[in-house]
């Protein structure tokens, strides 16, 4: 399903086929979803690359919405965790109960699969909860299934992870580990609307008018469409550049940027690499072109380094962030 094509007409067929894809999908989304032109872009980004996604912005500005909105247009299982300081690991992957046989007197403990058995999941306020529960996602995120009892146990495919964050109320908080947060391909920031953008929102939703939401993509249909994903080319060039962009933000690398070493931490792990190929791949084919360049890797710089970006306190202190040091790279790394 992979591989590439062989002519001409296969790859504008692919084009094509994913473009009408992105545009339904977007038809269907924009019957809710005022603005966020640029947040809308990346989640179908990261859907069709097959890469989780965490949305940062304050309350109010729809992003439980969008991602509820894109899993109604998709015929996919979805189901929303909220997140809070009493959640435990097995609510969200699901525990061993012991039943016992009325004919035979047996008891056997049974598995009942908890929420995270979905094909898409929204993790609602994703940093409420304490450390010990957050990982209870990382086997999910990363390997695709869930360990109870000593038993493995698989996950429906598609599997995508939707997370909300709130960046502006710490109290009752809980930093996501490095760990968790390298799973996620973005970190989007939901920026406020324009003035015309929340007229239309008020009206909208002021109104008692819902627009119906139609499922128009199946989990065969994406699954093929995340594989086409993978056929597009890259050129040596553009993946050498996707290399020196993340090895750049290494400050322990050779011959690492005075600037970056002054104000950088850590810097970003060869996953972030991966996804800016992949996550290129995924925004050339959504474009209508059948070829990543390197100005999809710039264009997706800033949400899958960003949060792998990790700033000293030399940085803090002179009021330089994950943001700053994102664009410099950018900048400064040759093409």
């Amino acid at each position: 399903m992979n591989e590439l094509p062989t002519t001409a007409e296969q790859a504008q067929a692919i084009v094509a086929t994913i473009k009408a894809a992105r545009e339904t999908l977007e038809s269907e989304i924009r019957k809710r979803i005022v603005g966020q032109d640029e947040v809308v872009r990346l989640m179908l980004v990261s859907l069709f690359a097959r890469g989780h996604c965490l949305f940062v912005g304050v309350p109010g500005l729809a992003k439980t919405r969008l991602i509820a909105t894109l899993s109604q247009a998709l015929d996919l299982t979805y189901k929303r965790i909220q997140f809070t300081p009493d959640l435990m690991p097995s609510d969200i992957t699901g525990t061993e109960v012991l039943e016992q046989d009325i004919t035979t007197g047996q008891r056997v403990f049974r598995f009942i699969p908890g929420p995270v058995f979905a094909n898409v999941i929204l993790a609602d306020e994703v940093n409420r909860t304490p450390p010990k529960t957050q990982s209870a996602l990382l086997q999910a995120m990363q390997e695709y299934e869930v360990t109870a009892g000593g038993v493995t146990h698989a996950l429906p495919r598609p599997f995508l992870v939707f997370a909300t964050q709130n960046p502006i109320e710490q109290e009752g908080t809980y930093p996501l580990p490095e760990a968790q947060l390298d799973r996620f391909m973005f970190s989007v920031d939901v920026r406020y609307p324009t003035t015309d953008e929340e007229f239309r929102i008020v009206q909208s939703t002021t109104s008692g008018v819902n627009a119906p939401i139609e499922k128009v993509i199946t989990p065969e249909a994406l699954a093929r469409y995340q594989e086409l994903v993978l056929s597009v080319p890259a050129a040596e060039h553009v993946l050498r550049y996707a290399v020196r962009l993340v090895q750049a933000s290494r400050p322990s690398s050779d011959g690492a940027d005075p600037w970056i070493k002054e104000y950088v931490s850590w810097g970003a792990g060869p996953r972030a690499t991966q996804y800016l190929v992949i996550a290129g791949k995924a925004r050339a084919l959504l474009d209508g072109r059948f070829a990543v360049t390197t100005a999809d890797i710039k264009a997706l710089a800033l949400p899958v380094l960003k949060h792998r970006v990790i700033p000293n306190f030399h940085a803090e202190a002179s009021r330089i962030g994950a943001r700053e040091i994102v664009q410099h790279l950018v900048d400064k790394t040759p093409e």
